[in-house]
């Protein structure tokens, strides 16, 4: 026996160390080291120790971590806790799993923190009060089995994570880690981010994976047939592509090359199999500022990213610990620069030095949930890590075939991409010729990071674009080409709201000034209101869907996440004002004035197939200040 699995497995309370197998590999790594708690992801020892050598450092970062982004979370303390390497071994897998304890950990007074029924009222709430009043597209609220045990803790995650090297398939880290207070182990099927350095060229490359979608083995085994159909369903098709816009938020604000789209791919577990794309791109910057601005996935938070927070915050009983946020492991390549793998903290159960266990489990929330769906969803995802610790005896299931290699599914995966934008599934290259060549934009940023895809867009165009808070736009900016007004959850008519109220004095600042505007989602909204048009509420929010549209001429097909819409009262025409509507609901859709554009619609989105065009039309008409001439005509949709 290896002398650091040797003492993994005799190692008491106060010894820490990580085993983690990654995907596909028949090697198990095994840590020990120094446990360092900092303040911030910035305070990560990185770096020569005395004698000039990088240690490798595995952080657990913790959910309330994300404050540093300025987002909203309850403090619950828990630490961003390091583990600085000073020892590390390699085992066989075979070796680990005939050393590691079979013995069960029991766990007695077993339950949910939040019953069915309370759960059940949160999702009725979330739906009404959050989804229907424009807060956002879809969040992820979390319940929590918890139990006890009279294991100790390291010993507990070792007897777990014997049994998921054994009984899971599929994960992307397969894991247990002990520190003094925190312990843990799981089977997590999803990267949060990567970088990665290519020992030739030193370019740096990003990697995101978001997965949404979770197809359940049926208990006769899983056929072609089934994934088939699971594939073709709307609700989940959605659910990824919402995901993908808001990892590609996250991708064009640490990219410089903005993020490429890649798949979409299928990730079969031993009882579940979900559908995921990934994304990439390079950066230059430090790893633990990358880690810091992609605080966490969308898929166990939900879009947009501060709101998310914010609706975590109101609806959430207690605070998170680790759930949601990641593993961290930085490894040293040289020249001071380290690379980065980093999971999410989902499928992993939590003990403490007192036996208190913990398996939290959450489910996307989006538009057209079912309450007692959603509490099944949580139910079977704490069952499923259960089942997977050995906890409970796992149901009998029929033979699985390999989903992806089945006649058609290839087919369906790629059929999804043909209506997606394929500037993002490309290869990205300026652009800079035309009309918004050399020209300056500033974005108004009303708290949703698709501004960070509007500016990298923008800059395609060979524009020079910088992004602005809303709360730090000042005065001075009429002096910029372009002032695009950006999206935002929320209210248009919530002047009690200081951000929805500072975006009206904008917006109606840059008409007065007669320069050149560009309003998008919320922001079209307040150009509406200001144009005299009414706002009203929709009776099924738009939230990641896809309208084909005729936009003043050209037909668009345009993703749109929206929940209140300025509507055409009747034939009634706005002065000097050529406003694109739906001819039956009277929704606007697009408004083209003097100086002036706007979109309901995201043209930056990955749904948006014909948003950078449009993008590039209503942007040369606002600063080519030429009003239509045309009365508002009403268009179909």
């Amino acid at each position: 026996m290896t002398t650091l699995l040797h003492r993994v497995l005799h190692a008491g309370p106060d010894f820490p160390f990580a085993v983690l197998r990654r995907h596909g590999s028949d090697a198990v790594d095994l840590y020990t080291g120094d446990v360092v708690d900092v303040e911030s992801l910035a305070d990560i020892p990185l770096g020569a120790t005395g004698d000039d050598h990088q240690p490798e450092v595995l952080t657990l970062v913790p959910y309330r971590q994300v404050r540093e982004r300025g987002f909203a979370a309850m403090d619950d303390g828990a630490p961003l806790r390091c583990l600085v390497v000073s020892e590390r071994e390699t085992v066989t897998l075979d070796e680990v799993l005939e050393r590691l304890p079979a013995d069960a950990v029991p766990l007695v007074d077993g339950g949910f923190d939040v019953s069915d029924e309370d759960y059940a009222s949160i999702v009725r709430r979330v739906i009404e009060d959050e989804i229907g009043r424009g807060e956002g597209a879809n969040f992820v609220i979390r319940r929590e089995f918890t139990a006890t045990t009279e294991v100790p803790a390291e010993r507990a995650v070792l007897a777990w994570l014997r049994a998921l090297l054994s009984g899971e398939t599929g994960a992307y880290w397969t894991f247990a880690v002990h520190t003094p207070g925190v312990s843990m182990a799981g089977a997590t099927p999803e990267r949060h981010v990567a970088v990665a350095r290519d020992a030739t060229t030193g370019e740096r490359t990003v990697t995101m994976n978001p997965i949404s979608g979770t197809f359940r083995h049926p208990r006769s085994g899983a056929t072609g047939d089934d994934f088939r159909a699971f594939l073709g369903d709307v609700k989940e098709t959605e659910e990824l592509f919402m995901v993908v816009d808001e990892e590609m938020k996250m991708m064009s604000r640490v990219c410089a090359s903005g993020g490429r789209i890649l798949g979409p791919y299928v990730k079969q577990m031993s009882r579940l199999t979900h559908t995921e794309y990934l994304l990439a791109g390079t950066s230059e910057l430090d790893v633990r500022e990358v880690l810091r601005l992609t605080m966490f996935a969308p898929t166990v938070t939900g879009s947009p990213m501060q709101n998310a927070c914010s609706v975590i915050a109101r609806h959430e009983r207690n605070a998170r610990g680790y759930y949601s946020g990641v593993l961290a492991l930085f490894t040293p390549v040289g020249d001071g620069d380290y690379e980065l793998d980093a999971p999410i903290l989902i499928r992993t159960a939590y003990v403490d030095d007192a036996g208190l266990v913990r398996v939290p489990a959450g489910a996307t929330l989006v538009r057209h949930s079912d309450p007692e769906s959603e509490v099944a969803e949580t139910a079977a995802k704490a069952a499923g890590v259960l089942t997977a610790l050995g906890v409970m005896a796992p149901a009998e299931l029929g033979p699985t075939v390999d989903l992806a290699a089945e006649p058609g599914v290839q087919d369906a995966l790629r059929a999804r991409n043909e209506r997606l934008a394929s500037f993002w599934l490309q290869p990205q290259h300026p652009a800079p010729v035309g009309s918004l060549s050399g020209r300056t934009a500033v974005i108004v940023d009303a708290e949703d990071e698709f501004t960070a895809m509007l500016a990298h867009q923008l800059r395609h165009f060979g524009m020079t674009v910088s992004v602005e808070h809303w709360s730090a736009v000042t005065d001075a900016l009429v002096d910029v080409d372009l002032l695009v007004a950006g999206p935002g959850p929320g209210d248009p008519l919530d002047l009690a709201d200081p951000r929805v109220r500072r975006m009206h004095e904008i917006v109606s600042a840059r008409l007065a000034a007669g320069a050149p505007l560009l309003a998008v989602c919320l922001s079209h909204q307040v150009l509406a209101i200001q144009l005299g048009l009414p706002i009203e509420r929709l009776d099924a929010p738009r939230q990641g869907l896809q309208l084909d549209l005729d936009l003043f001429g050209e037909q668009s097909l345009i993703g749109f996440y929206n929940t209140f819409t300025a509507r055409l009262a009747g034939e009634a025409p706005v002065g000097g004002v050529e406003i694109a509507a739906d001819a039956a609901s009277g929704d606007v859709f697009a408004m083209r004035g003097r100086g002036f554009a706007s979109v309901q619609g995201h043209l930056e989105s990955v749904l948006s197939r014909d948003g950078l065009r449009t993008l590039g039309s209503l942007a040369g008409h606002a600063l080519a200040g030429v009003a239509s001439g045309r009365s508002a005509a009403p268009v179909g949709s």
